[in-house]
């Protein structure tokens, strides 16, 4: 008789337990168990509970390849879902097999896991291994598709037959919700996230965390009536008032300079933008910037062909949202522009402005903005540049080039590659909560009751172009981050903390990439020869990169330095670079003036006419403003349940040599943080959003 000592451990989430029946058969190389009720007659499988079982075998059955979890109804229970975290085997040899699950099983179903260790096709020998990764992948391609959000840009996840679960003690005569929170301005339909598979959705505690924080705030600002209100600002300190107790150092350094040339150069660099600057070594025909115009704010001797030559000339150019139509806001026409911002990098160690152009078309109309000019004219050109800045963050940089790609790759993932993969192994933390968190972002910018629509100039069809044309343009270089700084001239500019960290971050990653990928892909020809990640790499290119050649994005993987790549750029932009553009969004727009997505009046067409009046009444009102504040105050509020960067609650690897990669993943970026920390001391505004204990291993905000 062959005894087998099992552990089975529980989630830890609120309701992660069930009541309905656990059972259990162990299937070896030299045979199966029988089928095996775990129960010991009491509570089991009780939240965040590792329950201990025995189950006798009239023989050793060898080798352990493939449990079998069957969950059945018990007595006259409703259904009752259950998150099982793995299940850990101890075979009459000593020796113990891990089994990672890390997945609800909500209906009376049978889940098949396998052994944990990492395995390609290539090897596995058995037929009954081959076929359990083939069967695997087939029920999730039945199961999770591809569909067409917005012509244009990446598909998304469509789950058109998944049922949400059976709620317990519902009130039948109770309506449903309809998406509505009471105090907030736009209507959310958090309904269509509910249809969600219950492995893709937030955490009982994340999603009372999100929703916790969201009404009360909600509630607060239509209390005040500033929901309500149509009308401009009277004054700007009016708008600190917005969120009175929701300050920090950064936040209250942007309201407090928020006007001055050297922080509206400085918010290229280590804003939530930073991705845009690049150097200028001739100055476009479009822009028809003169030396007698800059000379004045280049400094004694030397000119703008010169600064050109030294490379300290910058251009920042917003092309891309030239010829948007605007809508409606609060009843009044908003208006829009694509400008071009040169800035000078000085001796001194700071990026200035030093002209302005409110169109990508010079003219009479269209003067060039000088830093000579009146304070407000000024000032109004530069908050235009701002308002483009804001498209360019939201739409481009944070939703496209972070959110809507990271949905992509993830759901790639789920669909080519089995749990015993060790590229699934790899990825799949960097995945948590995306898709959720998507969801919730579609229904909340990109639908006609949302925040694109009511807190706008482009309004739903507008920022959605603007996303469009943007992935039109997207290269695989561009998200190769090294090559990006080169690309854009900006390798060696000092005072870039955002490249310094990013940099840190990625070459910490890529070297903890390197070693899991050299350990399970020995030579270029296990790379080319994997039919699980070519599948995976073609469907990326195909529905994230809708098949655009010009892209540069590759269609398969032929070596090991490609795979290394490939997988670094994948998580780099699910963790690192989602936290540089999504962190510090609250700090650098609480100051609505720094950062509007809407304006009332046309683009100053003639010099000397702009006043404090004029100026507040192009600003967004005040309602305007709140929506704007609102949405964008709770969709980068952190909630709980997070995982930093290099933390991987969930065994997935258990051989050594990947264990060892991980724990020196952690500690190279325990000295990151360390390092960063050290340099802020002596910043004036502090630069964090890479620090390693910021970053989340997965876009899940």
């Amino acid at each position: 008789m062959a005894t087998y000592k099992v552990r089975v451990a529980t989630g830890t989430d609120l309701l992660s337990g069930t009541l309905d029946s656990i059972s259990l058969t162990i299937v070896g190389t030299q045979g199966e168990s029988h089928k095996q009720l775990l129960n010991h007659f009491g509570r089991d499988f009780a939240t965040g509970a590792v329950d201990q079982y025995t189950v006798q075998c009239p023989q050793d059955l060898g080798e352990l390849i493939i449990i079998l979890l069957h969950k059945e109804r018990y007595s006259f229970f409703p259904k009752d879902p259950w998150y099982c975290n793995y299940v850990q085997i101890c075979a009459p040899n000593g020796r113990i097999y891990h089994f990672p699950a890390y997945q609800w099983m909500d209906g009376y179903e049978t889940l098949a896991l396998r052994e944990a260790t990492g395995k390609t096709t290539a090897d596995d020998s058995l037929p009954v291994l081959l076929e359990h990764r083939r069967e695997e992948i087939r029920a999730k391609q039945d199961f999770y598709h591809w569909r067409v959000f917005l012509p244009g840009l990446p598909n998304y996840v469509h789950i058109p037959s998944y049922r949400p679960p059976v709620r317990r003690h519902r009130n039948p005569n109770r309506p449903e919700w309809n998406g509505y929170i009471p105090g907030f301005p736009i209507l959310i339909n958090f309904k269509a996230t509910k249809f969600l598979n219950l492995n893709l959705r937030y955490s009982f505690l994340k999603t009372a965390s999100f929703f916790v924080r969201l009404g009360p705030m909600a509630l607060a600002f239509k209390v005040r009536g500033l929901l309500d209100c149509k009308h401009s600002w009277k004054r700007l300190k009016d708008i600190r008032k917005i969120f009175p107790g929701k300050k920090s150092v950064v936040s209250e350094y942007v309201a407090e300079h928020w006007a001055e040339d050297t922080f509206f150069g400085y918010q290229y660099l280590n804003g939530v933008n930073p991705g845009l600057i690049r150097r200028c070594t001739r100055i476009p025909d479009k822009f028809p910037v003169t030396d007698d115009m800059v000379a004045p704010f280049l400094g004694e001797g030397t000119c703008l062909q010169a600064e050109l030559e030294k490379g300290n000339i910058y251009l920042a150019d917003y092309r891309i949202m030239e010829g948007i139509p605007t809508v409606e806001l609060s009843g009044r026409k908003q208006h829009h522009c694509a400008p071009l911002c040169l800035l000078h990098f000085g001796p001194e160690g700071k990026m200035m402005p030093i002209a302005i152009q409110l169109s990508q078309t010079p003219g009479p109309d269209c003067p060039i903005f000088l830093p000579s000019d009146s304070e407000w004219d000024w000032l109004l050109a530069k908050t235009w540049v701002r308002y483009a800045e804001f498209y360019s963050h939201e739409a481009i940089s944070h939703l496209l080039e972070t959110h809507l790609i990271a949905e992509a790759f993830c759901l790639a993932l789920l669909r080519n590659l089995p749990m015993c993969h060790p590229l699934y192994k790899l990825l799949i933390p960097h995945t948590r909560y995306t898709v959720q968190i998507n969801s919730i972002g579609r229904a909340v910018l990109l639908n006609e009751g949302g925040l694109s629509a009511k807190g706008m100039s482009l309004g739903v069809e507008g920022f959605a172009e603007v996303m469009v044309r943007a992935l039109s343009e997207l290269t695989y270089d561009s998200l190769y981050l090294p090559n990006d700084f080169v690309e854009r001239g900006v390798q060696d500019l000092p005072g870039y903390y955002y490249r310094d960290d990013s940099l840190a971050v990625w070459n910490a990653l890529e070297r903890y990439v390197t070693e899991i990928i050299t350990y399970y892909y020995p030579s270029d020809a296990a790379v080319e020869g994997d039919p699980e990640l070519q599948s995976w790499v073609q469907e990326i290119f195909k529905e994230c990169l809708l098949g655009r050649e010009s892209s540069g994005f590759p269609r398969c993987l032929r070596t090991v330095p490609e795979l290394i790549r490939y997988v670094t750029i994948v998580i780099f932009t699910c963790s690192a670079k989602h936290a540089a553009v999504n962190t510090g969004q609250m700090e650098f727009t609480a100051w609505m003036p720094n950062f509007p997505a809407s304006m009332r009046n046309p683009p100053i067409q003639a010099k000397g006419l702009t006043t404090l009046e004029t100026f507040m009444d192009t600003l967004p009102d005040v309602k305007t403003t709140c929506i704007t504040l609102l949405v964008l105050w709770t969709l980068s509020r952190e909630p709980d349940d997070r995982r930093p960067l290099g933390h991987f609650p969930d065994i997935h690897f258990v051989e050594e040599a990947p264990r060892r990669s991980i724990e020196a993943f952690r500690q190279r970026l325990n000295q990151i943080s360390h390092d960063i920390r050290q340099r802020n001391k002596c910043l004036p505004i502090p630069y964090y959003y890479l620090d390693p204990v910021l970053i989340e291993n997965s876009i899940s905000i």
